[in-house]
């Protein structure tokens, strides 16, 4: 089944290596957005699968860009999984509290991000 995957870096070569990831390794479709905001735009239009959201962003945040997901009505039932570099154990520990389905480490690997996706979200 072909999933669509929302990208939230600011990083294009983040962007671009778990682009090619998830479209070699599973097939999915990719859509990707450099900020916050335009993550709620493309979020709230296009309705991926699940949102792959990096924590540390200029102007809004992962954590400012997870709570307009959640309030908005259009957005708030998509799974969001955090990307983050911030792996220390308070870190970890300020993550769950967020609503999030998963906390993933950067770096990733690229060709086990879809597996990783999927265990994450319980699908088969």
């Amino acid at each position: 089944m072909s999933r669509n995957i929302l990208i939230v870096d600011d990083e294009e070569d983040v962007q671009a290596i778990a682009k090619l990831g998830l479209e070699m390794g599973a097939g999915w479709n990719v859509l990707t957005a450099s900020s916050g905001q335009e993550a709620l735009d493309v979020a709230a239009n296009r309705q991926p699968d699940v949102i792959l959201l990096d924590m540390m962003m200029p102007d809004m945040d992962g954590r400012a860009t997870l709570q307009q997901l959640k309030a908005n009505p259009a957005t708030k039932t998509i799974p969001v999984i955090l990307l983050t570099a911030k792996v220390q154990e308070s870190d970890r520990e300020s993550f769950t509290y967020l609503d999030v389905a998963a906390v993933f480490a950067k770096p990733f690997r690229p060709l086990k991000l879809a597996e990783q996706i999927s265990e994450a979200l319980g699908w088969g």
